[in-house]
C-alpha cells in the first residue's frame, strides 16, 4: 500500500530506517551498503528529508549522521502510518490485547533496525501467557497482514537474564502494559 502513495523505493527504505525506530542513526555510505543502492539516489532523498526538517544531522569526525527529528510535528503521524503499513497495529489489536498476562512486546531483528522484511520478529514478555492461544492468534494475524511472524515468549525473570546476556539487543518496544 505504501508503495502506491510513495513511488520512490529509496524514500520508503529511509522512512522505515529512521521513522520506525527513532534511535536509528546512519550515514550515507552505511545506507548505501544496507540498501544496495547508489549514494546519489540516497543523498537526494536524505537532502529532501533534511530540508523538510524530518531528519536531523550530527557530525562525527568526517561522517554526517542522520536521525529522525522526533520533534517534527509529523513524526508521530509518519511512525503510525509505518506501523499500520507493516501490520503492527493488527498485531497489537489481534494478539497483544487478547493474551491476558502480558507485560511488554518488543520488535527485534530487521524491523528494529529499520529494515523491511517479510518476517516480523517479536518478543513477548509476561508471566502466565497462554502459548496455545498465542499460536492461534499469530496464525490468524499472519494471514491478515500477509507477513510471517517469528516469536519467542519470556517470563519476566527470563527476559531480564536474556537482556543482561545481550551486548546490543536492538529492541523496539511495540506495546507496554499500563503499569510498566
Amino acid at each position: 500500500m505504501l508503495d502506491t502513495l510513495i513511488t520512490s523505493k529509496t524514500r520508503i527504505k529511509l522512512l522505515l530506517k529512521f521513522f520506525l525506530n527513532s534511535n536509528s542513526r546512519s550515514y550515507l555510505r552505511n545506507l548505501e551498503t544496507e540498501f544496495g543502492e547508489s549514494t546519489n539516489a540516497i543523498r537526494l532523498e536524505l537532502n529532501k528529508f533534511e530540508r523538510a526538517g524530518l531528519l536531523t544531522t550530527e557530525l562525527d569526525g568526517n561522517k554526517k549522521y542522520f536521525r529522525a527529528n522526533t520533534k517534527h510535528p509529523l513524526y508521530k503521524d509518519i511512525n503510525n502510518i509505518l506501523l499500520k503499513h507493516l501490520g503492527f497495529d493488527q498485531i497489537v489489536e489481534r494478539v497483544v490485547n487478547k493474551l491476558g498476562h502480558l507485560d511488554k512486546v518488543y520488535v527485534t531483528g530487521d524491523f528494529a533496525k529499520g529494515m523491511d522484511n517479510n518476517m516480523i520478529d517479536l518478543i513477548f514478555v509476561g508471566d502466565g501467557i497462554n502459548k496455545e492461544y498465542l499460536i492461534k492468534l499469530i496464525e490468524k494475524t499472519e494471514e491478515l497482514i500477509k507477513r510471517r511472524i517469528r516469536y519467542v515468549v519470556f517470563g519476566n525473570t527470563e527476559f531480564s537474564g536474556f537482556i543482561k546476556e545481550q551486548k546490543d539487543p536492538n529492541l523496539l518496544i511495540l506495546w507496554q502494559g499500563e503499569n510498566k
